[in-house]
Formats: C-alpha cells, sequence, structure tokens
C-alpha cells in the first residue's frame, strides 16, 4: 500500500527541499476519495511551492506540492464517485495549503474533483492542466462579452507559457486571428504551429505611454502579464471589447487610467480558476475535450518524471519553460 511522493521538508533556516519520499497511504490527509494518480504537470504556483520559502503559499510543512492531478478513484466515501472513475481536479488551493499531485497517491475533498469527459485520457487532461483550464475560463468569458472572430484579432500575451500557448490554440482552432506576444523571438515557429496569425514582439507593448487611448487595434485579449503592459493594452481594445486577465507574470499594479472604460465601454474580467463554481468546470472541461485540437496540445508537451521536478521548478520561476510540462508520477 505504499507509495512514491515528492515532499518539501523543512530544512531550518534555510527553508524547504524536495525529496523523494516512500510513503504509506496513513500519510495522506483526510478526505473523502482517494485518487491513484497518473499524471500531474508543472505551473508557475508550483515553481513557487517548490522553492525553499514556498513562495509565501506554502505554510506547513512535510508538504507535497502539484496544484492539478488526473487519476482513477481507488477508495470513496462519497457517492458521487466509485473506485474505477477518472477524475481530474485543479485549483481549490490543492498543493498549496492541501496535499497536491507530485504523488502516486492522493485524498481529497469530493467537492473538488471534476469527472473527466469521455474521449479525454489523464495523460491529456493534465497536458491540458490548470494553465489549459484556465485558458478555456478565458475564452469563454470573452465569448460571454460578446467576442466572436468577425470581430478582429485577439492578442494573447505571454503567448509561449502554459497558458498562452493553449488559449492561442483554442483561439485558434475556433476560427479567431491571433496576434501572439513573446518576449522570446526563437518561440516564433513554435506560435505560429500553435495557429498564432502574427507574432507580436513584447517590446511593442512593454514601454508605458501617456495617452490613455490609442488606436482600437484588438477585439479581445488574453493577458497573461498583467502590469504595465496590461495598462499599455486596455487603451488599445476596441469599443466594447474585453481583457481576460489571467496572470500577473508583469507585476501586480495596473498603472492605468479609467478613460478606456468610460470612453470605450471596454471589460476588464478576472479570470478565477481556484474557486471556479463546479458546473463552470464541467462545462470548460467538455469544450475543451471537444475543441482543443489534441495534435496540437502534444507538440506543446514535455513529459517528466518526480525526480525532475526540483529543477523545473527554479526554470519555470525565470520564464525558461515553453508550453506545458506533464509530470508522469509513476515514471
Amino acid at each position: 500500500m505504499g507509495f512514491k511522493a515528492l515532499v518539501m521538508e523543512q530544512q531550518g533556516d534555510a527553508g524547504a527541499i524536495a525529496v523523494l519520499r516512500d510513503l504509506e497511504i496513513s500519510a495522506l490527509p483526510e478526505a473523502e476519495v482517494t485518487v491513484a494518480v497518473d499524471y500531474s504537470t508543472l505551473n508557475y504556483k508550483d515553481g513557487l511551492c517548490l522553492s525553499a520559502k514556498g513562495g509565501g503559499l506554502v505554510r506547513n510543512y512535510p508538504h507535497v506540492a502539484g496544484i492539478d492531478f488526473a487519476g482513477v478513484v481507488e477508495a470513496s466515501q462519497d457517492p458521487r464517485y466509485a473506485a474505477g472513475d477518472r477524475v481530474v481536479l485543479t485549483g481549490w488551493r490543492v498543493g498549496e495549503v492541501h496535499w497536491g499531485g507530485y504523488s502516486q497517491k492522493a485524498r481529497v475533498k469530493a467537492d473538488w474533483l471534476v469527472p473527466l469527459p469521455q474521449g479525454l485520457s489523464t495523460r491529456q487532461a493534465m497536458a491540458v492542466g490548470t494553465a489549459g483550464f484556465t485558458a478555456m475560463l478565458a475564452v469563454m468569458a470573452l465569448e460571454d462579452h460578446g467576442l466572436t472572430p468577425e470581430k478582429g484579432e485577439v492578442l494573447v500575451t505571454g503567448a509561449a507559457g502554459g497558458v498562452g500557448s493553449v488559449a492561442t490554440a483554442i483561439l485558434a482552432a475556433r476560427g479567431y486571428q491571433v496576434a501572439a506576444v513573446t518576449g522570446r523571438p526563437e518561440t516564433a515557429d513554435y506560435l505560429h504551429a500553435l495557429g498564432a496569425s502574427r507574432i507580436v514582439a513584447r517590446a511593442e507593448l512593454a514601454e508605458t505611454v501617456k495617452r490613455p487611448l490609442e488606436a482600437e487595434t484588438w477585439a479581445g485579449c488574453i493577458d497573461a502579464v498583467g502590469g504595465a503592459m496590461l495598462a499599455r493594452v486596455l487603451g488599445q481594445i476596441k469599443h466594447g471589447g474585453s481583457v481576460a486577465a489571467v496572470g500577473l507574470a508583469g507585476g501586480s499594479a495596473l498603472p492605468a487610467s479609467v478613460i478606456p472604460f468610460l470612453l470605450r465601454g471596454i471589460n476588464l474580467l478576472g479570470i478565477d480558476s481556484v474557486l471556479c463554481p463546479i458546473e463552470r468546470r464541467k462545462l470548460a472541461w467538455a469544450r475543451i475535450a471537444a475543441e482543443l485540437p489534441m495534435a496540437k496540445l502534444e507538440s506543446m508537451v514535455r513529459e517528466v518524471g518526480l525526480g525532475d521536478l526540483p529543477q523545473l521548478g527554479a526554470d519555470i520561476l525565470t520564464g525558461a519553460v515553453q508550453g506545458r510540462v506533464v509530470v508522469d508520477v509513476n515514471k
């Protein structure tokens, strides 16, 4: 009944380090559903949780990081799930406060799980992961506010990252013209292969301008950067358009004016994937299964094992990870 897990262990004033451990089932936290994990992923939050100080997210040690996972139910005290059910989990502060997916076993609340849609494997679910789930929520929010392909180009910032990569692929598959923003020119071929119609150099949007309004350029935007770039983009959105904010890689401050909201009627939409209601989760996963081109998804995937995560966790914090990293916890 033992299993392997990557455990963050406190090492005095130096902070925590990640160690591969053999654990017993009794080590898992109390909750209703025990899952045999097949795959997890690497996200920016995971990089923070794997750092010596836990990125301010981890408060108690020992701890198992991994903010998402997919696998098969082994045992359930909740009637909604039975042994053999395939499930996926994202959010709910799993991997931050509650033990997460960098383990061959996980025990979580039934309310946190989503049944895996037919036709989507556990590996594909984690190729999507929190990043892809968030990207789909962003697309849904933009379309809920009137975005259609006929309205013009959609900007995706941080396009070579996890959220941006999947967002680019989803939008292109739905017929949108996607302008992909990146600070890494070497990712241009990768982004074009995902469906980007053109590449925008990050430097073109990084400079703060004094004018609150610029030419109406983008019908919408999925923004993973925040900060000064988001402020700049707000002044370039077409009348009635929307920006879905999904990240803050460029900073949490927003040095913006209210004028684009007042004179162009634009919308700034916050995307929260952590506490997203269950029915919207199910809808997002159903749309992912139906609409995300799996061949393009596979092109952005790199598969690793638990032992690779300490180095990759450091790499993702410096922007050195492209696309999606899938973690085979049994590797």
